[in-house]
């Protein structure tokens, strides 16, 4: 699989409701990165159980539901095996019904069909104010 379309694929998981990653999705070495990660949260985790383990406990406790991840642009690099993608994640409270969406960008390195590194560069103000918003 190249890049664009383990993005697609990440894209049809989060509107699915279902976690991002899976056993086949990454490789052993995986690297997920979050730079601006919000105070008391891990910025990078490594290795593929690590990071099942990490997502499958965020996803756990997620208050909402994914509804839409538009993909506002997707940059090829210099590295064909990495793109940069722009997108929106909109989500719903599930105990409000009330909807918001915060944007983000993702930097992606697919090695043999699997995701090898995803860093994800969230604005941890613009999050907290759609979940503020959608939890009135």
């Amino acid at each position: 699989m190249t890049p664009r379309e383990v993005f697609d694929r990440m894209r049809e998981r989060w509107i699915a409701n279902e976690t991002v990653f899976d056993d086949d999705s990454l490789t052993e070495d995986v690297i997920v990165e979050m730079p601006f990660a919000a105070p008391g949260r891990p910025s990078r985790v490594e290795g593929r159980a690590a990071v099942l383990a990490f997502i499958r406990a965020g996803h756990a406790d997620l208050p909402f539901r994914f509804d839409d991840c538009r993909a506002l642009a997707v940059h090829d690099t210099a590295d064909p095996r990495t793109i940069v993608v722009e997108y929106e994640l909109a989500a719903t409270m599930t105990a409000t019904g009330v909807s918001a969406a915060a944007p983000f960008v993702g930097v992606l390195t697919v090695r043999g069909g699997r995701i090898a590194r995803w860093r994800e560069y969230q604005n941890p103000l613009a999050v907290a104010s759609a979940l503020q918003t959608a939890a009135s």
